[in-house]
């Protein structure tokens, strides 16, 4: 995983996180991404993938999608999230806590 995906996981709460969202299969993409998948039917919507990009002005976008087979339907795109409120739109678009 490279440091930015690493940086925006421990942001998130790291193992944490890992362990109160069910999250699996983290992927790091080249142009500074992370996207993860979550347990179906635990999100709010059936939103089972996360992708976080971090943006050139230093914040982040956030989709969360639901993927089924070959379809992927994107469940919501937040723009403009900083670091210390992306765990509150996490569990605002999921409804899933990211610690206790």
């Amino acid at each position: 995983m490279n440091t930015i995906a690493q940086t925006i996981l421990e942001q998130l709460g790291g193992r944490r996180f890992v362990a109160m969202t069910g999250a699996r299969n983290f992927l790091s993409h080249n142009d500074g991404a992370l996207s993860f998948a979550l347990p179906s039917n635990f999100a709010t919507a059936g939103i089972n993938r996360v992708k976080i990009t971090l943006t050139p002005t230093d914040d982040y976008t956030i989709e969360f999608a639901k993927v089924r087979g070959v379809s992927i339907k994107t469940i919501a795109s937040v723009d403009g999230v900083y670091a210390d409120t992306l765990r509150d739109v996490f569990t605002d678009r999921t409804g899933l806590d990211t610690s206790l």
